[in-house]
């Protein structure tokens, strides 16, 4: 009995053992948290604005692009490799995105532009975080609240 629990035992470890030191789960922690931290700024934005990608949705892509990146780079994936993972990051939010555009049947009118740019943004940002540059993903994260936020303010469209 004692042979086949030491064994699942073993294999449980080994199956966590991406995080081997304190210093690896803080880095990881620190990053996927950020980037879900400042995805969920943007997202509360855009719910206050009565938008339907609110605070969930924007935090989850943010985390998910920060996952994407920080789970390959990991693995010890070269940097060209990883560049392949961003695009597909980028062309996957694009249609996460696109389905937030909504055009009127008069064709005069198209919705959504901005909240599809903004989880475009998000992504970015999360990706940033999980590429370990959480200096430019808070001032990305800043500068796009201030778009969202203060341009309205001063005459910018706030209808997308």
């Amino acid at each position: 009995m004692d042979g086949w629990w030491q064994e699942v035992c073993n294999i449980v470890v080994a199956e966590f053992s991406d995080l081997p030191t304190i210093a690896e789960a803080t880095r990881v922690t620190l990053r996927l948290a950020l980037a879900a931290t400042l995805g969920g700024l943007l997202g509360f934005e855009r719910e206050q604005s009565g938008k339907a990608a609110g605070l969930r949705t924007h935090m989850l892509v943010a985390l998910g692009a920060a996952l994407f990146i920080l789970v390959p780079q990991q693995a010890g994936m070269t940097d060209a490799d990883l560049t392949r993972v961003i695009q597909g990051v980028v062309t996957g939010v694009g249609f996460l995105g696109a389905g937030t555009i909504l055009k009127s049947p008069d064709e005069k009118t198209i919705k959504g532009l901005t909240t599809a740019a903004g989880l475009w943004l998000t992504a970015a940002i999360g990706g940033a975080a999980g590429l370990g540059r959480e200096s430019t993903a808070v001032l990305s994260a800043l500068l796009a609240l201030i778009i969202l936020w203060l341009l309205p303010k001063f005459g910018g469209s706030n209808r997308a």
